[in-house]
């Protein structure tokens, strides 16, 4: 379970990055490039992102 938030998280973290440079323009081709609501939408997902590889982390392991 700590491996898999670990995962969503980081993956979260990436996809939030694109989406927030593109938001942006810095990422050009896409219909998101330079509308700054996928700044913001990227934003939050970063730091959801992180929210959840943290907590992932810092879950105590499950002993068998």
């Amino acid at each position: 379970m700590r491996v898999g938030l670990g995962v969503v998280g980081v993956l979260m973290v990436l996809a939030g990055g694109v989406f927030a440079g593109q938001g942006l323009g810095y990422i050009p081709g896409s219909y998101m490039t330079g509308d700054i609501k996928w700044f913001w939408i990227g934003s939050a997902m970063v730091v959801a992102g992180a929210a959840v590889a943290i907590a992932g982390l810092l879950r105590p392991a499950k002993k068998a």
